[in-house]
């Protein structure tokens, strides 16, 4: 079918909502009528000529016993789903009341298949039933949805000569149109879009960004998708679409199986939905959902592994409730976010309680596979905190060493802003593989793209502009060039990296004893009782044996005690202590460093081996961020005289003076 066409069945149903539901619903709750409506009808229609024999077999089935009907109803539908009910959709039109055609409805939709209950129970439709029959709208629906003026069958509907009047609606044409109301209805109500709903143009380009290196390495055979965040699907089936054109270019032949997470039950029920709508039952069976699914807490999935995975998940989001049920960080046993890194057996990947949006990326990479030629491509959306956030040793910053130690992170794309229906933060894309090629590895590439965008004619809440496809091309271009440019910079993996470093000065108090060891208790009180002076002595924490080596760059000091020559160690003034971040890639190390940046300002002080963390972050501000240069004096002082002169007489002219 044409695209005209599929616009033109997608704005008759938008224009039934306001015809139907206007005085029952307000604007933004018409989805939760017209979606699954609109499911049940393309699920009616293709289910018609299959009806009776459907009804047959389940007769059959029911005088033998047979306990475990839906094999054999699914194979005498011909579909991944029936309805073993004695009604259609166009059986229901005409009632006495709207008591009888209620009670007839409901069973209609008790003879639908598990997997259609599971959607209609997510979409929770029958909640809307008892509304729309006393509205007298039920019957009105049902009349407008079977209307000899759509056709939402897979058979054409023909004039009284036998010509075409309306083609016939395929799935991929019925799954356009779905996904079209998925997103205007997504775009009404724009402050929650964003949730659920991923930019078609964002999808694309992360799509590309995962096939087009491997492109030419493609075989033809089976290959797993994932999405432990899926919303409406449609990262998946845009996945699907793009690998299988890759595919078929090279002239391979490529099956491809969807598996997807999601805690939101409509969106849920919408990506079930969707994915039947297009013909794609052993799909709709891997997506699997609910409140009671969250990714975090239950994974769906957690013996498989997968080529290629995408995801968007939530930014900023508590995950209290699900760290929760997990033990707690103190009794954290899954193995998903305790691992063994760099020889730390308990290597905690948990972030912080308010912010969970690391941790599916953690999920993803627990379902790399490790024995493909390929391995497994990742590509995932993150906000700027994913960059930054978490000191050295805390979740998110080991989340970043473990990736980029283990040399999984190709790159990282900087998106334009405003991109996202309810967002304007900055937001990312992270490429990861656990197959890098030759010259990628040990290195990661940094894409600013935020300046390449092409502005929308309206905005839709706070999205203000989209990836044109001349835009989606120059970023992958960009990408597979892995070439150094304005927009595109390559770093080693060590740049990333920092040691953070505790840094004393000892504790000087006026009138101490230089040459004895003060206890703890004694320090307390001194402490407390005493003043301090940067001209003070510094107290002495502990005397070192005979033979000693001093190091006073790590707290070893030599001195003199009752005139002999002694190793000590100082106690630390806490009011002095800072810590310092150096380099990972900071020639001479730390020692190095600390010669150079702190002992000219502070000589006294040393640093605490037993402190040193590592630590990741990743600035694209620091090697992006191009200042405004000042202006110059003559310039300011031109705009001035401008000012002056254009304001002249303006303050004798408001105050009724005559300015002569």
């Amino acid at each position: 079918m044409e695209q005209t066409q599929l616009n033109w069945i997608t704005g008759y149903i938008w224009g039934i909502a306001d015809d139907v539901l206007r005085d029952l619903y307000v604007r933004g709750k018409y989805r939760d009528v017209i979606l699954p409506t609109i499911v049940l009808r393309r699920f009616d229609a293709v289910l018609e000529d299959s009806k009776q024999a459907v009804l047959d077999m389940k007769v059959s089935l029911d005088d033998a016993e047979v306990v475990h009907q839906d094999q054999a109803l699914r194979q005498a539908a011909g579909q991944a789903f029936y309805n073993t009910s004695k009604f259609t959709l166009r059986d229901l039109k005409a009632r006495a009341s709207q008591q009888q055609l209620k009670a007839d409805f409901e069973a209609y939709l008790d003879g639908f298949s598990p997997n259609v209950q599971d959607i209609l129970e997510n979409f929770e439709f029958r909640n809307q039933i008892s509304r729309l029959s006393k509205a007298d709208a039920l019957g009105t629906l049902i009349e407008k949805l079977t209307s000899p003026d759509i056709n939402l069958s897979p058979d054409p509907v023909l004039n009284s000569d036998g010509s075409i009047k309306h083609p016939g609606l395929d799935n991929h044409g019925m799954g356009t149109i779905f996904e079209e109301l998925v997103r205007r209805f997504n775009e009404e109500n724009n402050e929650e879009a964003g949730e659920h709903w991923t930019p078609r143009d964002a999808v694309r380009l992360m799509a590309k960004l995962i096939f087009l290196p491997i492109a030419d390495e493609i075989e033809s055979g089976t290959y797993l998708m994932y999405d432990g965040a899926c919303g409406t699907g449609g990262m998946l089936t845009v996945a699907e679409q793009t690998l299988q054109q890759l595919a078929n270019e090279r002239g391979k032949e490529v099956s491809t199986h969807l598996y997807g997470q999601e805690i939101n039950a409509e969106t849920y029920a919408i990506a079930k939905a969707d994915l039947l709508l297009k013909g794609e039952g052993d799909a709709a069976d891997n997506i699997i959902g609910g409140p009671e699914y969250s990714t975090l807490s239950n994974d769906a999935f957690p013996s498989r592994d997968f080529d290629f995975m995408l995801s968007n998940p939530p930014y900023g989001k508590s995950w209290k409730s699900d760290l929760e049920r997990m033990g707690g960080k103190k009794d954290m046993q899954d193995h998903r976010f305790l691992i063994q890194h760099n020889g730390d057996p308990e290597y905690s990947l948990v972030t912080r309680s308010n912010d969970g949006q690391m941790l599916f990326l953690v999920n993803m990479l627990s379902k790399m596979k490790k024995d493909t030629k390929l391995g497994s491509r990742i590509a995932e959306v993150h906000n700027g905190s994913s960059l930054f956030t978490g000191d050295a040793g805390q979740g998110e910053s080991n989340i970043r060493r473990w990736i980029i130690e283990n040399d999984w992170l190709e790159a990282i794309v900087a998106l334009p802003l405003n991109m996202f229906y309810n967002t304007g933060i900055a937001t990312y894309i992270w490429v990861l593989t656990n197959r890098k090629p030759e010259h990628r590895k040990g290195k990661v590439q940094l894409i600013d793209a935020t300046q390449w965008y092409k502005p929308l004619r309206k905005n839709l809440g706070k999205k203000n502009c989209e990836l044109s496809e001349e835009d989606i091309s120059r970023i992958c271009d960009s990408f597979l060039a892995f070439e150094e440019t304005e927009q595109s910079k390559i770093f080693n993996n060590e740049a990333f990296g920092y040691w953070k470093v505790k840094v004393e000065r000892p504790l000087r108090l006026v009138g101490i004893d230089p040459d004895r060891v003060y206890k703890a208790k004694e320090i307390k009180e001194l402490k407390e009782t005493t003043d301090r002076a940067e001209n003070a002595p510094p107290m002495i924490k502990k005397i070192y044996k005979k033979g000693t080596e001093p190091n006073f760059i790590r707290g070893l000091f030599e001195t003199t005690i009752d005139g002999k020559p002694a190793v000590v160690e100082y106690e630390p003034d806490p009011d002095l202590r800072d810590t310092e971040q150096i380099p990972l890639m900071e020639e001479g190390g730390i020692e190095t460093f600390i010669k150079r940046e702190v002992l000219p300002y502070a000589p006294d002080a040393w640093f605490v081996e037993s402190s040193i963390k590592i630590g990741y972050e990743i600035s694209f501000n620091k090697h992006f961020y191009k200042p405004q240069p000042m202006r110059n004096l003559e310039e300011i002082r031109a705009d001035i005289l401008a000012l002056e002169k254009e304001t002249e007489g303006l303050l004798d002219e408001i105050l009724g003076k005559d300015p002569k």
